[in-house]
């Protein structure tokens, strides 16, 4: 590709269907799945995220690792320092895809980077990714979704609410409050929490807290058609693989539910009622009053492994060509699961170091996300993936749960 040949074409905008795309750079704070799958898919890929895990590095083509300072604060890179990371490839990208965390840099102005980016545009990112102006727009579309409170208003709370980020992903910083008390505390917490968080009292959203079973649809999308792809079931706080309540701990895909209709239909419609385009993600609570939309995540998203396992449909491949106007023939019917799949990911329970003893034990196991050796991983901080098919999520749970024990074994010892 030329370089003149991306001049004019910025975030979100279809890509000409005969553009031919080689060269693709992957921007995220963790990338590892998207740049495996691009590799399957015959693209050859390069990356900059935060870990450059080793079966990353074996998939790209090169990769790049941000600074730590960067890596935690996306808002602290600069737009210089960002084409510098670009450009030390040495590449002619025929186009970038922006991962989660970085989703919503905005790089249409970088005048010396002139590469498609495959991704929504910016403006849409910012309604979609804060929660509280998506609470606004749901209201305003006749969407269920959680009530939204104002912090000015804390007197006409019902309890018990959840307190989370605006725009931050990940379940880190959920929090269930059941009064008055607990919430002025939290927002104390908040408050006072380190500055290198990133986070003030102005980035927390106080909502209705919904009960039920957490679910994503994953979806692809042209300007014209959305197709669901696949129901997913959400571990959301699993105790044998977190102490967080509220992190996100993977996916099993697929998720059988009477509501599988209903809410692939809410996730499509919701898709093209917002204008998103390529693959993007609808979650939701079923409750026992019906599914409730939380919220939407337009980018790749964390059930990415196992939708592709359980479908056989390459994501990133879609994603691409769904940019260009076209969706895969896989997709021009809802695609049915083939196998039952499962991520589950491992966070580290106390300081965790991982060396060669405990790489060697690692890789006897069904993961991925391998960190590199040296890597430290601290308190709820993520270690590693396990992923595991089967015909049936019982034989799928079963094989996951013994690989965790084994590599809780392997890395028990590394505490200190």
């Amino acid at each position: 590709m030329e370089v003149g040949m991306g001049i004019g074409i910025g975030i979100g905008m279809e890509v000409g269907g005969d553009l031919d795309m080689q060269d693709i750079l992957v921007i995220g704070y963790s990338t590892r799945n998207i740049v495996c799958s691009a590799r399957r898919a015959g693209y050859n890929v390069y990356s900059i995220d935060a870990f450059a895990d080793s079966d990353l590095v074996k998939c790209a083509a090169g990769s790049k690792m941000f600074d730590p300072n960067e890596a935690t604060d996306v808002t602290a890179i600069s737009r210089e320092r960002m084409a510098e990371l670009i450009n030390s490839f040495g590449v002619d990208f025929d186009a970038i895809v922006l991962g989660s965390g970085f989703e919503m840099m905005d790089l249409t102005d970088l005048t010396d980077l002139p590469y498609p980016i495959l991704n929504n545009p910016s403006h849409v990112m910012q309604e979609v990714s804060d929660k509280e102006k998506f609470a606004l727009k749901l209201a305003s579309i006749g969407v269920v979704h959680p009530y939204t409170y104002h912090k000015t208003n804390i007197a006409m709370i019902k309890y018990p609410v959840m307190v989370k980020p605006k725009c931050a992903g990940g379940g880190k910083f959920n929090r269930v409050v059941e009064n008055v008390g607990e919430l002025n505390s939290y927002l104390d917490e908040i408050s006072n929490m380190n500055v290198d968080m990133g986070l003030t009292i102005n980035d927390m959203l106080i909502q209705e807290f919904v009960s039920g079973v957490p679910v994503s649809v994953s979806v692809i999308s042209t300007k014209q058609r959305a197709v669901a792809v696949a129901v997913n079931e959400q571990m959301i706080g699993v105790p044998w693989l977190t102490r967080l309540s509220f992190a996100y701990c993977g996916n099993i895909t697929p998720f059988e539910t009477p509501y599988e209709e209903m809410i692939c239909e809410m996730a499509e419609d919701l898709i093209m009622e917002l204008g998103l385009v390529g693959s993007n993600g609808v979650d939701f609570m079923l409750t026992y009053d019906g599914p409730v939309v939380i919220e939407v995540n337009a980018r790749f998203q964390g059930s990415m492994d196992s939708v592709e396992l359980s479908t056989g449909i390459n994501l990133f491949d879609a994603h691409v060509k769904a940019f260009a106007g076209e969706l895969i023939p896989e997709l021009q019917v809802r695609p049915a699961a083939k196998h039952f799949a499962a991520r589950a990911v491992i966070y580290a329970e106390d300081r965790v170091l991982i060396d060669e003893k405990a790489i060697n034990g690692l890789l006897k196991e069904p993961v991925v996300d391998i960190p590199n050796v040296g890597y430290v991983a601290y308190l709820n901080e993520p270690v590693i993936s396990v992923l595991c098919v089967g015909n049936t999520r019982d034989d799928v749970m079963a094989n996951v749960k013994e690989s965790v024990c084994n590599i809780r074994d392997i890395i028990g010892s590394k505490n200190n």
